[in-house]
């Protein structure tokens, strides 16, 4: 007499993706004039939470100005700049590009760093415990509590971007949400890139704190970035830093790179 044979397992259906986190901020069909010249335009794009999003071009391309119109410093003259989930202008970080007159501020660490608490004293013209406080866990934070008494002005470049980035963390009482840093590699030598790219990368991983970085390192930019934005006067590239490189302008701007191999799919750069 045959055995009976074995009932096959059930089918089980994959799990449904997990849906994207909503955005805390949103850019739509936004754009930029200057004396009634447009300057850049056609910019659509989000920022999710603990999103990593490097914004690339030439000089002139249109990125710092983006950067000033999500601070609310620039009002776009076409489209919208939206924040969402909660998010506050207070909620925002910004770290800009480090000119020759910061580099000789005559202060010390732990002044430049409570600096960064100026919006909030209100009618105070006094630190109080908070602020203090604030100041000294942003300095904790990245490793440096150790120079909060030497002079700013006697640090290296690298040291001198890790004091700047904690007073943009310090400025938030409730923790920062998105970090902006507009060229924060210029003049440093590539030991201490390697390492600032470290600590921004921990921050966005480890506290979860979304990033936007201007750069015009394309290739160190792809390693890091989860998401690109290409500017030239208009938006030519916003997506994915996968797709991004299997793309005409990705290859174009990863020239110097072309026959590496995506480390996602396995082709090589600018097939797809």
């Amino acid at each position: 007499m045959s055995s009976a044979a074995p009932a096959s397992p059930a089918a089980v259906a994959p799990a449904p993706p997990a849906p994207a986190p909503a955005p805390l901020l949103t850019c739509t069909d936004v754009g930029f004039c200057y004396e009634g010249q447009m300057a850049v335009s056609g910019i659509t794009c989000t920022v999710a939470p603990g999103d990593y999003l490097c914004i690339v071009g030439e000089n002139g391309s249109g990125k710092t100005t983006l950067v000033r119109g999500i601070l609310g410093l620039l009002r776009p003259c076409e489209g919208t700049i939206a924040l969402c989930g909660g998010l506050r202008p207070a909620d925002i970080g910004y770290l800009p590009q480090q000119s020759a007159i910061q580099r000789g501020f005559p202060a010390s660490v732990q002044e430049v760093v409570l600096s960064g608490r100026l919006g909030r004293l209100g009618l105070s013209p006094l630190y109080v415990r908070r602020d203090r406080e604030a100041a000294q866990g942003a300095l904790r934070l990245l490793g440096i509590e150790g120079l909060a008494k030497a002079g700013f002005s006697q640090l290296s470049g690298g040291q001198q971007q890790r004091v700047l980035l904690a007073r943009a963390l310090c400025a938030a009482d409730d923790g920062l949400r998105i970090l902006i840093l507009d060229e924060p590699m210029n003049g440093l030598d590539p030991h201490v890139k390697h390492e600032m790219y470290a600590c921004i990368a921990a921050l966005n991983e480890r506290q979860g704190i979304a990033v936007v970085m201007v750069t015009h390192d394309v290739q160190t930019a792809v390693r890091h970035a989860r998401h690109m934005l290409v500017l030239n006067g208009r938006q030519e590239f916003f997506g994915t830093t996968h797709d991004f490189e299997h793309t005409r302008i990705g290859s174009e701007l990863l020239r110097d790179a072309c026959g590496g191999t995506c480390a996602v799919c396995g082709l090589a750069r600018g097939e797809g």
